[in-house]
């Protein structure tokens, strides 16, 4: 795929046929990725091939989605090249976020029009998939309708501990959610989260859970690829 090795992959079959393929591909640069889910999407348009979960983590790179700039990024260009922060313009929705190593990224490529389910019930079905496996480690999570993503409460405080982006074109799905695992956190302080000032993030570490991003991902994927293969109303 791409030149990216494939491990921990499985599969889900759900209703009308259709079936889930995840696969973990482990450190992948943001635009290799990108074009990872690029071809996987194009296949599906063409009627080719399983729906796909792409698991894998970033190096650092700040994302900007179709609402943002890089007038959001409070560090300058000589600051993030010292810090070896890449920026990487994307089509998802959404503001500016981050990526890097210890965030379990998830790109689902899905063909809506034979899940027979729009992209708000995505969505809703992503979070949920991350919830529950968020509760097997014992920590309490929620979504918000009025901004996508997964929050849990930390000291108080209302925290965002995973970030989620769609972009649907003709009429399949692509990019996905993150979740933070165990990663440095600082690089959050240098722009408004998903475009909310002030937002405090967090990660599954904090809460005293030891994973790594693999063995996140290979508990997570059969939990999203299970929401993903069910299919909607007819």
């Amino acid at each position: 795929m791409d030149g990216v090795a494939e491990s921990m992959a499985g599969s889900v079959t759900g209703s009308v046929g259709r079936e889930t393929h995840w696969s973990w591909l482990g450190k992948v640069p943001y635009e290799q990725a990108l074009r990872l889910q690029l071809a996987a999407r194009e296949a599906l348009v063409r009627g080719e091939g399983p729906e796909r979960l792409l698991l894998l983590e970033h190096p650092h790179v700040y994302t900007l989605g179709r609402n943002a700039s890089e007038d959001d990024l409070l560090l300058d260009a000589g600051e993030r090249a010292a810090r070896g922060i890449e920026v990487a313009a994307t089509d998802r929705g959404g503001q500016v976020t981050y990526h890097g190593p210890g965030q379990l990224v998830a790109y689902l490529l899905s063909d809506l029009r034979r899940a027979r389910f729009g992209v708000r019930e995505m969505v809703r079905r992503i979070e949920a998939a991350v919830i529950t496996w968020l509760a097997s480690c014992g920590i309490a999570a929620t979504g918000n309708v009025s901004a996508p993503g997964i929050y849990v409460q930390r000291n108080g405080t209302e925290a965002k501990i995973g970030s989620l982006g769609l972009k649907v074109r003709n009429g399949c799905t692509y990019h996905g959610v993150a979740v933070n695992i165990d990663m440095d956190l600082s690089p959050f302080d240098d722009i408004d989260p998903c475009g909310f000032p002030g937002l405090a993030v967090t990660d599954v570490k904090a809460f005293g859970v030891a994973r790594t991003v693999d063995e996140a991902g290979n508990e997570l994927a059969p939990l999203l690829a299970a929401q993903l293969a069910r299919s909607g109303r007819a």
